[in-house]
């Protein structure tokens, strides 16, 4: 019950309504990344009159975040590449790190040395900062 509420009154989770039939009716499931986000295009891949290209859109498990969308996938979706990337044998480089979405905002989130988020004691001052005053 709860999951259909949430598609009636949120965009943010996954697919509305509207997104939902609309994928039904006109859409053709590519292929699915590490974080089980689903890729569509056009059946068919039909062009769209609007745009001059086949239409591409993906639903997101989860909240819908968009640096949760690997590279490749990127790519495919803003027509970067013609290819998606189930059907390429990619082999990342040794050197290259996993894909991580954007964690801003969230306890896993980047906080460098001297961040008051941080739970570590900042360093003390060293001195060569003068507040200003007024009138100085």
């Amino acid at each position: 019950m709860l999951a259909w509420l949430t598609q009636i009154f949120t965009w943010w989770n996954g697919q509305t309504l509207n997104t939902r039939f609309h994928t039904w009716r006109h859409g053709e499931q590519v292929g699915t990344d590490e974080f089980g986000n689903i890729y569509y295009r056009t059946k068919g891949g039909a062009i769209d009159p609007a745009l001059g290209v086949e239409r591409r859109w993906v639903i997101y498990a989860g909240v819908s975040e968009a640096s949760q969308t690997p590279p490749g996938w990127f790519g495919w979706l803003h027509h970067t590449v013609d290819t998606p990337p189930t059907q390429e044998s990619y082999e990342a480089r040794e050197w290259q790190l996993p894909h991580l979405p954007n964690l801003t905002g969230t306890p896993q989130a980047y906080r460098p040395s001297g961040s008051t988020l941080r739970e570590a004691a900042r360093p003390a001052a060293t001195g060569d900062y003068k507040a200003w005053q007024p009138g100085a």
